[in-house]
C-alpha cells in the first residue's frame, strides 16, 4: 500500500505559533491545539491530497500527544485535534494519535510498503525507515506532493 504520513504540530498545524503554547500545554490546556492555524492553504493541500488518493495512496496523519501528561489531558488533545482536522477538511483515513515519543514507523509499519512521511522534527525522520521523508520546513510540501501525483 502506497501511504503518506503527516505530523501536525509544525508541519500542518501552527500550532508553535500559538501564543504562550507551551505554558498552556504544562497547564494541560488543549486550546493551542484548538487555535493553531494552518501552516498551509488547506484548499489546495487537500486538492492534491484527493489526487493522490485518487493514485491509490492512503493518507494517514500521526501525532504526538502532550509530553508528560494526564489521561484526560490526552483524551482533550485526541480530541482537539480530531476537530482541527475536520475544521480543515483534512482528507485522511486514519489518524494515531500517540504517545509523546512513540516510534512513528511502527503505526503502519505492517501496512505500508511504500510510505512518505512529511514531518517537522529532524529526529523522527531519521528514525524513518519506510521510505521517503520531506521536511516542511525546507520545501512546499504542496509543490512536492503534486509532483507526487504526476509520477515524479
Amino acid at each position: 500500500m502506497k501511504m503518506i504520513c503527516f505530523d501536525m504540530d509544525g508541519t500542518i498545524a501552527d500550532l508553535y505559533g500559538v501564543p504562550d503554547w507551551l505554558e498552556k500545554l504544562h497547564n494541560e490546556d488543549a486550546s493551542p491545539y484548538q487555535e493553531a492555524k494552518p501552516m498551509w492553504d488547506m484548499e489546495r493541500l487537500n486538492t492534491v491530497l484527493h489526487k493522490l488518493i485518487r493514485r491509490g495512496y492512503e493518507i494517514r496523519v500521526i501525532s504526538w500527544l502532550a509530553k508528560d501528561s494526564s489521561e484526560d489531558y490526552k483524551q482533550a488533545v485526541r480530541q482537539a485535534k480530531l476537530d482541527w482536522l475536520k475544521r480543515y477538511h483534512f482528507p485522511y483515513t486514519v489518524a494515531h494519535l500517540v504517545a509523546y515519543g512513540t516510534t512513528k514507523a511502527n503505526c503502519v509499519r505492517k501496512m505500508a510498503n511504500a510510505a512518505v512521511l512529511i514531518d517537522d522534527s529532524e529526529a523522527v525522520r531519521n528514525g524513518w525507515h519506510l521510505g521517503e521523508v520531506i521536511n516542511p520546513v525546507e520545501c512546499d510540501i504542496i509543490e512536492r506532493l503534486e509532483a507526487l501525483a504526476r509520477g515524479e
